[in-house]
C-alpha cells in the first residue's frame, strides 16, 4: 500500500454512525436557516411564531452537498494534506455557512455567530440577510466558490493543483453543471495538464441529483451505466453511490485510494446519487413536492399561515433528531465536531513585491531591439525563474511568435483549444497564491470575459473578508484586428474591463515590445490587480525609452522628443503601438505643415489612468489631469481600441473636453492593415488632417471670441 493509500486509509476509518450525524446536521441547520427565527434546536414545541413570514433561499442542492461535506470531514483533518472543497454552484450557501458555524469558523468578533443559543438564532434568523450573504461567497470561511457562472469548477480545480503535490481538491459539480461548455471541455483538458511537473490530486464529485432549476438535467436520462460508459469513454475509472451515507463513505474511500495525481492525466470521478432536495416532504394536501422544481428553493412556500405546510416543515424538522445533534446549550454534539472539525485549507501570504518599477525597467532593457516573439519570451522565462510563473494558452503561441520554454523545462507553459480553461487554470493558480498568465488572441479573449468579470468580483469578496491581495489575473492579447482577419478582429476585451469600472483593473496598452515587456514585468509581480496587455506582435517603430519610468509609475508619459509645449494649442495623445506609430508620424508631418503650433505629445501606456481618482488605482490626479490637458484645448486621442472606452473615462472626469478620438470601427467587409487604417481614421495622413482641423477651429473660436 502507497503512503497516500495508508493515508486515506487512517481516515476512512472513521464510522458510518458519526458521518451519518454529521450529514444530518448540516441538513438540519439548512433547514433551519431557511425557515426558523427562534427555538432552533427544536427544544420546545414548534409554533407559527417560530417560522419566518417570507422563507427565502435554496433548499435542493444543500443534500447532496452535505452528504459530500460529511463524508470528506475526516479526510479535512489528515496532517500534510491540503484538503479543499470548490463549489461549483453558489446555491448551497445554507450548506457552507452551516459547515462553518459547525467548525467555529464563524466564532469571530461580536457579531459572529458562536456555538451558544444566541448566536445560532441569530444565524438562522438573520439569514439570508447575514453578513455572508446567502450564497457561497469568499466571505465564508473554508469554501470556495469563484462567482456566479456555472462550469470552470473543474478547470479552476485542476489549476490548484498544479505544483502542489500535497494538495487534494475536491470539486462538487451538479450533473446540470456539466451540461456547460467549461465542465464538458474540463474533462478532456485534464490531458492537456499530463507531465507538466509535480502535482496534487483532483477528485471531481458529480452530485446527481436529477434536476436543473426547473428541468430534468440531461445526466439523469442517462442511468447508471451509461454515465459510467459516458465518463469511462472519457478516460475516468467511474464509482457511484448513494444515497445511503455507508455507500457514500465506502465510495469515496474507494475513490480516494485510486486516486492519482494530476499530472497522469484522467484519473478517478466519484458519481453520487443524491435526489435534489433530499428529505424534502413528498406532497403538502394534493401538490407533489420532493424531485419536483419546487425544492430548488423552499419547497414549502408559507409555512406560518398554511397549517398543512406548517405541519409538513414540523414534521420536516422533527426527522432529523436535532436532540441528537446539540448540546443542551445549543453547541454542536461531539460527534458532529469530530467529523467536522479540522482544516479549511492552506491560508498563505503573498510577500508583497518590491523595486518593481526598476524590475520592469530591466526587463525593457534586456529586450531592447529584439523582435515582438524573442522580447515575450525572455520575459515569460525570467518570470517562471523568479515566480515559478505559469501561462496558459489556447493554442496561440506559436502564431503569436512566442516559445519561451527550454527542452530541459517545458512543462509550465500549457496549451489547449479552449479559452475557458485557460483562464480557469490561470484563477485556479491564483487561488492558491501562484502567478499565472493567459496569452491569446485579442479577438478570442471576449469568450471569458464572464468569467474574468466573476474573478473580479470574487476578489473584492476576499478583500471585503481580509484576506491579503494575491496574484494578478493577467492577459496578454497579441494578434490584433489591425492586422488580422474580419474574423480575428474583436478589441471588445478592453469595452468590457473598462465598463466594470473595478478600480483595480489596469489596461496596459505599451507603445513598443520592450515597454510590453516592461508591462507584463510590472502586471505580473504587483498583487490584488487585474490586468490586460495588449500588443501587436508585429514589429514596431521602438521610441525613447527614457520616460519609461513615468509611464509605467504614472499610467502615462509627455514624450518631449515627439512634442512639448507648456502652453498647448492642442494635446495628441497615443494609446498602444499602432497608435503611437501612426500618431507619431502624424505628429512630424503637422510639424513640417505648422512649425509655429503649440502642441504636446502624451503616450498613455496605462488606459485607466485617464479616469476618474477615486473610480480608478490608476488615475491621474485632478490637477495634473487640469495641467496636462488644459481647459478648452482640444484632445485628438488615437488608439487601438474602440472608441467607448476612451470616451467613457474622459467622461468620468466630469468637466467638460473637447476630445476627438480615432479607434477601432468594425469594417464592413475584409480590409488590407492599411485600408482598416483608413477605414478608422487612424492612418497617419487621416490623423494629420484631424490635427490641422482642431487647430483651424480652435483658432477661428479664439478669432471668434476677441481673444489674442
Amino acid at each position: 500500500m502507497t503512503g497516500w493509500a495508508h493515508r486515506i486509509a487512517a481516515a476512512a476509518a472513521a464510522g458510518v454512525d458519526e458521518v451519518d450525524t454529521a450529514r444530518r446536521a448540516l441538513d438540519y441547520l439548512c433547514l433551519a436557516q431557511l425557515y426558523l427565527r427562534d427555538n432552533i434546536i427544536g427544544d420546545e414545541p414548534l409554533t407559527p411564531a417560530h417560522v419566518k413570514a417570507i422563507p427565502a433561499g435554496h433548499w435542493g442542492v444543500c443534500p447532496p452537498v452535505n452528504a459530500m461535506l460529511a463524508a470528506l470531514g475526516p479526510y479535512r483533518r489528515l496532517p500534510g494534506i491540503d484538503v479543499r472543497v470548490v463549489h461549483g454552484g453558489g446555491h448551497a450557501g445554507p450548506s457552507a455557512l452551516a459547515h462553518a458555524w459547525i467548525t467555529g469558523a464563524l466564532d469571530g468578533g461580536e457579531s459572529g455567530y458562536g456555538h451558544d443559543r444566541e448566536g445560532l438564532r441569530r444565524l438562522c434568523a438573520q439569514f439570508p440577510r447575514t453578513r455572508y450573504g446567502s450564497e457561497i461567497t469568499p466571505l465564508i470561511p473554508g469554501h470556495d466558490h469563484l462567482g456566479g457562472q456555472l462550469g470552470p469548477a473543474l478547470a479552476i480545480s485542476h489549476g490548484m493543483a498544479l505544483d502542489a503535490p500535497d494538495r487534494l481538491v475536491v470539486a462538487l459539480i451538479g450533473d446540470g453543471e456539466c451540461e456547460t461548455g467549461a465542465t464538458a471541455a474540463a474533462w478532456l483538458g485534464a490531458r492537456a495538464l499530463t507531465g507538466t511537473g509535480t502535482h496534487g490530486r483532483v477528485l471531481p464529485v458529480v452530485l446527481a441529483n436529477g434536476l436543473r432549476m426547473g428541468a430534468p438535467a440531461l445526466l439523469a436520462g442517462l442511468g447508471t451505466d451509461a454515465l459510467t460508459q459516458h465518463l469511462s469513454g472519457l478516460g475516468y475509472r467511474v464509482i457511484t453511490a448513494g444515497p445511503d451515507t455507508a455507500q457514500i463513505t465506502t465510495a469515496l474511500a474507494h475513490a480516494l485510494t485510486g486516486l492519482a495525481a494530476l499530472e497522469h492525466g484522467p484519473s478517478t470521478v466519484l458519481v453520487i446519487t443524491v435526489d435534489k432536495g433530499h428529505g424534502a416532504p413528498e406532497t403538502v394536501g394534493a401538490a407533489p413536492i420532493a424531485r419536483t422544481p419546487r425544492v430548488h428553493k423552499t419547497p414549502l412556500r408559507d409555512p406560518r399561515r398554511n397549517p398543512a405546510e406548517f405541519a409538513a416543515l414540523q414534521h420536516w424538522l422533527t426527522g432529523y433528531r436535532p436532540a441528537e445533534l446539540f448540546t443542551a446549550d445549543a453547541a454542536p454534539a461531539v460527534a458532529v465536531r469530530t467529523v467536522l472539525d479540522g482544516g479549511s485549507g492552506t491560508q498563505t501570504t503573498v510577500a508583497p513585491p518590491r523595486r518593481c518599477l526598476a524590475a520592469a525597467h530591466m526587463a525593457a532593457d534586456r529586450v531592447a531591439g529584439a523582435e515582438f516573439g524573442a522580447a515575450i519570451s525572455r520575459t515569460l522565462r525570467d518570470l517562471h525563474t523568479v515566480y515559478g510563473l505559469r501561462v496558459f494558452s489556447p493554442d496561440e503561441l506559436s502564431s503569436n511568435r512566442v516559445d519561451p520554454t527550454s527542452p530541459a523545462d517545458p512543462g509550465w507553459v500549457i496549451e489547449v483549444l479552449n479559452e475557458e480553461l485557460c483562464h480557469a487554470w490561470a484563477q485556479g493558480c491564483h487561488l492558491v497564491d501562484r502567478r499565472a498568465l493567459v496569452l491569446g488572441y485579442e479577438a478570442f479573449a471576449p469568450i471569458t470575459a464572464s468569467l474574468l468579470t466573476q474573478q473580479l468580483i470574487t476578489n473584492r469578496l476576499a478583500v471585503t473578508a481580509g484576506r491579503a491581495p494575491g496574484p494578478s489575473p493577467v492577459y496578454l492579447l497579441t494578434s490584433l484586428g489591425w492586422h488580422n482577419t474580419i474574423s480575428h478582429a474583436n478589441p471588445s476585451m478592453v469595452d468590457v474591463v473598462i465598463g466594470l469600472a473595478d478600480p483595480r483593473v489596469h489596461v496596459y496598452l505599451p507603445a513598443d515590445a520592450p515597454r510590453t515587456a516592461a508591462a507584463l514585468t510590472f502586471a505580473v509581480r504587483k498583487l490584488g490587480r487585474a490586468a490586460l496587455v495588449i500588443a501587436s506582435k508585429h514589429r514596431m517603430p521602438e521610441h525613447p525609452r527614457d520616460t519609461l519610468a513615468a509611464e509605467l509609475r504614472d499610467g502615462y508619459a509627455i514624450w518631449p522628443h515627439i512634442a512639448d509645449t507648456p502652453d498647448p494649442e492642442l494635446v495628441l495623445v497615443s494609446a498602444g503601438d499602432v497608435a503611437a506609430r501612426e500618431l507619431c508620424r502624424a505628429a512630424a508631418d503637422l510639424r513640417a505643415d505648422r512649425p509655429a503650433a503649440r502642441v504636446r505629445y502624451v503616450h498613455v501606456h496605462d488606459l485607466s489612468c485617464l479616469g476618474a481618482p477615486g473610480q480608478r488605482d490608476a488615475a491621474i490626479p485632478a490637477d495634473v489631469f487640469e495641467q496636462l490637458f488644459p481647459p478648452g484645448v482640444p484632445i485628438l486621442v488615437a488608439t487601438i481600441s474602440r472608441t467607448a472606452p476612451v470616451h467613457a473615462l474622459f467622461g468620468e472626469r466630469g468637466a467638460a473636453r473637447a476630445v476627438t478620438v480615432r479607434g477601432w470601427v468594425d469594417p464592413p467587409h475584409p480590409m488590407t492593415p492599411d485600408e482598416l487604417l483608413d477605414h478608422s481614421g487612424m492612418a497617419a495622413a487621416a490623423l494629420t488632417r484631424t490635427a490641422r482641423d482642431l487647430l483651424d477651429h480652435a483658432t477661428t473660436r479664439t478669432d471668434s471670441q476677441g481673444v489674442a
